[in-house]
């Protein structure tokens, strides 16, 4: 049970930063005025970055059961959940709780540490 926790974890991880990228190139910055375009690319690539670093957490999320060091197994559960947990905290504190972000995002940590 604590191997399937951990993989819906990652699962979900990865499905939420796929919608957070695709949300923020087709919601945010279409009808964001950013100006120098410069400025503007690189707000879209840290914005990205956070995508990718949030699928990359859900991957190792997903990999940890099959891991054979449990130490591994910890740190990859502390490290995301405290990542995922921060995320959702300032999600629900910018957004003042009016988006499901946050939600979901306190979902991955949750399983997460159920799985731990």
């Amino acid at each position: 049970m604590r191997d399937l926790l951990l993989q819906c974890s990652g699962a979900v991880a990865i499905v939420v930063a796929l919608i957070h990228g695709v949300l923020g190139e087709t919601k945010v910055f279409t009808r964001a005025t950013i100006e120098p375009p410069r400025l503007r690319t690189l707000i879209r690539l840290v914005w990205q970055a956070g995508t990718v670093a949030w699928i990359g957490g859900g991957v190792l999320l997903v990999a940890a059961p099959w891991m054979a060091s449990e130490q591994a197994r910890h740190w990859i559960v502390a490290t995301t959940a405290v990542v995922f947990a921060f995320a959702a905290a300032c999600n629900a504190w910018a957004l003042r709780g009016r988006h499901v972000g946050w939600v979901l995002l306190s979902a991955v940590v949750a399983m997460a540490v159920a799985g731990y």
